[in-house]
């Protein structure tokens, strides 16, 4: 592999994001075009997991996703939540502090020292911390059924992590329970509720809005993602 040159990093700073009236400060190493910037141009030899730090910036997706947790603590309160591709940890803080039992993870390990951070910067008295874990969705590192709820913020940017987040899914998901995307409208990840129905998730959109953050301006819908055949059972029950 050829090696990168890099720039000293840029300055740390921090992202704002108000959520059901609470502000929220999350540190981050820089945003993203200046850890870009830093990086140089071209970036030749990497390999297939070698991506760009997109987990620094505060994506309007994930600002949806824990506006809708904040509107909806009972969906979480309680629950054994797992945060798919946290980055800088919005939605895995805004779900502890709703109640639930929160292990966030990244695969990027620089990433998950911020979210770290950031609970210890947020989290208020009495709140619990999420348990924060590198992980592969991939090697899953989870039991098999574990998750009563899962949580994921954009996290099918790329076409490739489609099939690894509908295996993880099917592997984490415990029965009953209920997965919760946040996903803006990208030619990218269009499809992906009928490729979830065809291989027998039941896929509704909960709600689509328009989010401004960190200077983007995008259109995020809420998909509200169950297993087809635990709606059949509860029917029959």
């Amino acid at each position: 592999m050829t090696a990168r040159t890099v720039s000293p990093a840029p300055q740390a700073g921090f992202v704002e994001a108000e959520v059901a009236g609470r502000l929220w400060r999350l540190s981050r190493p820089a945003d993203l075009e200046s850890l870009w910037a830093a990086m140089g141009e071209g970036v030749p030899g990497w390999g297939e997991d070698e991506r760009l730090p997109y987990w620094v910036e505060l994506w309007p997706a994930a600002v949806l996703l824990a506006r809708f947790i904040a509107r909806n603590p009972q969906a979480v309160a309680g629950r054994a939540c797992l945060d798919a591709g946290c980055g800088l940890g919005l939605p895995a803080l805004v779900a502890a502090a709703a109640g639930a039992r929160v292990l966030a993870f990244d695969y990027e390990p620089e990433a998950l020292v911020f979210a770290r951070r950031n609970a210890g910067l947020n989290l208020r008295a009495g709140e619990a911390h999420p348990v924060f874990a590198v992980m592969d969705w991939r090697r899953p590192a989870v039991r098999k059924g574990g998750a009563e709820v899962i949580l994921g913020a954009d996290i099918l940017y790329e076409r490739r992590f489609f099939e690894p987040v509908a295996a993880f899914l099917e592997h984490a998901l415990a029965p009953g329970g209920a997965i919760f995307i946040a996903d803006p409208e990208r030619s990218v990840s269009a499809g992906v509720a009928e490729r979830l129905q065809a291989k027998g998730w039941r896929v509704a959109v909960a709600f689509t809005d328009r989010v401004a953050q960190s200077g983007q301006n995008m259109t995020v819908r809420l998909l509200e993602i169950t297993r087809s055949d635990d709606n059949h059972a509860n029917k029959e029950g």
